[in-house]
This record gives structure tokens, C-alpha cells and sequence, in this order.
């Protein structure tokens, strides 16, 4: 095999790529940053798929830093941009028209204002058949989403990946990362009867309708449980996918704001998505990755892999 230069003769992509479709070289370590080297564009016609960073950490319990999220994993995807996500035997760029739409704009200064603007950002996607991927922010970003999705959608099933469950109870309108599904099922945004979350290792007592396939639950029953039991559960329901990056143990993603030991590696959690293929997904977000806690860009590298593998379950969707 010759081995290909052309990552040399042609720069910044996310601007200049002719085809929306297809992987192009570009050296990984140059040029603009949008995700997976997609093209930037507020375009939405012909899309499939549009990649949104929230930079939004006002909600977190602990550390802040997830603002930074969205950029980081941008840059990290840079590493992955040159080939199709590996073991799929496919290239979802080549079936899917992809874009980095970039960063949803709101006020810091003025909370009771973050989540309508976020719903307003996300309701051209609800009309022209766009499907979001988000990169965050903490997890609180999802809320929003949620909501504007509904509108479109009606009752969502969810499918969610953290160590903690983010349904403690709490009063309406605040703005934390622990409790927004306890708010999303409240509300019947989420179905949470045809909900799953998967690898909780944290106390809750309630699980507010939720299914939780806990930390030993997973080890107990093992990958294949899993994933059979998510597809019973959710079957052929409008589904969202999210992925808090706490799900991993925090060797293998330092870089969160809320880490909890006795996690999940990497290479599991890619297994656990890579059987989720045939839901119907509306989307998917990957959240909570914090650079400033980060090594050599374990966390950020792990969020932009994951949210690759997002794109091919999207690409196996059935609303395709």
C-alpha cells in the first residue's frame, strides 16, 4: 500500500473540504478543529447531522471545567479525523451529511435564561430533520435538549451512561447536574419506564421509574445482558443517547468533574455502544469531559472516540 501525503497539500477542512461526505486527510496536529474535520456551516439543508458544543458548567457539584469540554474534545478528534471509527465496518461519513454547526450561545450572567436559549438554538434542528450530537458541558445540557426534542418527539426514552443517576430530587428551576432526569421524568419529557441507566455506582434510594443497570449489575451480567436488555426496554421508541464521562473509572478519564472510582475502562463502554445499533435515535451527547482535570488528553481523546461511535449508531439508526 502507498502510502498517502495529501494531508500536506490541503489545510483547515472544516472550511475548505469540498464533498460533506467522505474522510479527508488533514495533518492532526494543524488546521482548524471542528469535529472530525467536518465542515463548519449554519446551513441545515440536506444535513443529517449537526455536532454542538454547549460550553456550560454552571451546574456542576464540584469541579467546574466542563465549559472547556466541547473545544477539547474538538482538538482531540483531530487524532481520529484520518480513518472511520474502528472495528465498524463502515464509514459514517460516507452515509451520513455531517457538520460542526460550533458552539450554542447564552448568557452566563443571566441563568433563568440559559435553558430557552438552548431550546431555541436546538428548535431549527426539530424542523429540518436534524439530528444533534453535543459535546459538553456539564451534564445539566441535556435538560434542555430533552425539552426541545419533546417537542417534536413527545415522551423519550433514554438511554444514559454515568456513575451517578442524576434523578435526586429537587425544586423546579435550579440549575444542577444531579437532578435534571428526576425533573425530565417528572415532566414526561422522559419515559422512564422505557428508560435505562447503566453504571451507577453512587447512592439513590429512588429511582423515579428509571431501569438502572448499576456498576454491579453490569460486572454481574456482563456486556451482552446489557445490551439485550437496553433493546427490550427501549425497543422501537424514539430514543436519546447520553454518555456523562464519569461512566469510565477516572483512570481512564481524570479530566471530569465528578469522578467515581471503580468505573468502566474505555474499551468497554465501546462495546456497550457498539450494540446499540437499530434504535431509533433522535440523539446523542457525550458530557462532563473538564480539560483542566485532564492528562495528555485521556479524557477529551476518550469523549471525541465515543462521540465517533455515536456517529455510526446514528448512521444504523432506523430514522435514517
Amino acid at each position: 500500500m502507498t502510502e498517502s501525503f495529501d494531508q500536506y497539500r490541503q489545510g483547515d477542512l472544516a472550511f475548505t473540504r469540498e464533498s460533506p461526505y467522505g474522510t479527508q486527510i488533514e495533518a492532526a496536529y494543524a488546521g482548524a478543529t471542528s469535529f472530525m474535520r467536518r465542515r463548519f456551516s449554519k446551513s441545515l439543508e440536506g444535513v443529517d447531522v449537526a455536532v454542538v458544543g454547549v460550553p456550560f458548567d454552571l451546574a456542576t457539584s464540584n469541579r467546574p471545567g466542563a465549559r472547556f469540554g466541547p473545544r477539547a474534545i474538538r482538538t482531540a478528534s483531530s487524532h481520529l479525523a484520518w480513518t472511520s471509527p474502528w472495528p465498524w465496518d463502515f464509514d459514517p461519513t460516507e452515509r451520513l451529511h455531517v457538520i460542526d454547526y460550533g458552539d450554542c450561545v447564552f448568557d452566563p450572567g443571566v441563568p433563568t435564561t440559559i435553558v430557552p436559549a438552548i431550546q431555541q438554538f436546538y428548535r431549527p434542528f426539530n424542523l429540518a430533520d436534524v439530528r444533534p450530537l453535543t459535546l459538553g458541558g456539564d451534564h445539566f445540557v441535556t435538560y434542555p435538549i430533552l425539552k426541545t426534542l419533546y417537542e417534536k418527539w413527545g415522551p423519550i426514552s433514554l438511554i444514559h451512561f454515568d456513575a451517578h443517576s442524576d434523578t435526586w430530587q429537587d425544586e423546579a428551576g435550579r440549575l444542577d447536574h444531579g437532578t435534571m432526569f428526576y425533573h425530565a421524568a417528572r415532566e414526561g419529557i422522559v419515559d422512564a419506564e422505557y428508560s435505562v441507566q447503566l453504571g451507577m455506582r453512587t447512592h439513590n434510594s429512588d429511582h423515579h421509574g428509571y431501569n438502572v443497570l448499576d456498576a454491579h449489575w453490569l460486572e454481574n451480567h456482563g456486556e451482552e445482558a446489557a445490551i439485550r436488555r437496553v433493546h427490550d426496554i427501549v425497543g422501537e421508541r424514539p430514543c436519546y443517547l447520553t454518555f456523562d464521562i464519569d461512566f469510565l473509572d477516572p483512570a481512564f478519564a481524570p479530566g471530569t468533574g465528578t469522578p467515581v472510582c471503580g468505573g468502566f475502562s474505555t474499551s468497554a463502554a465501546l462495546n456497550y455502544l457498539s450494540g446499540l445499533t437499530g434504535l431509533c435515535l433522535v440523539g446523542c451527547d457525550v458530557v462532563e469531559v473538564a480539560p483542566p482535570y485532564d492528562h495528555a488528553e485521556v479524557t477529551a481523546l476518550a469523549g471525541a472516540t465515543i462521540a465517533s461511535h455515536m456517529l455510526c449508531l446514528l448512521a444504523e439508526s432506523k430514522l435514517v
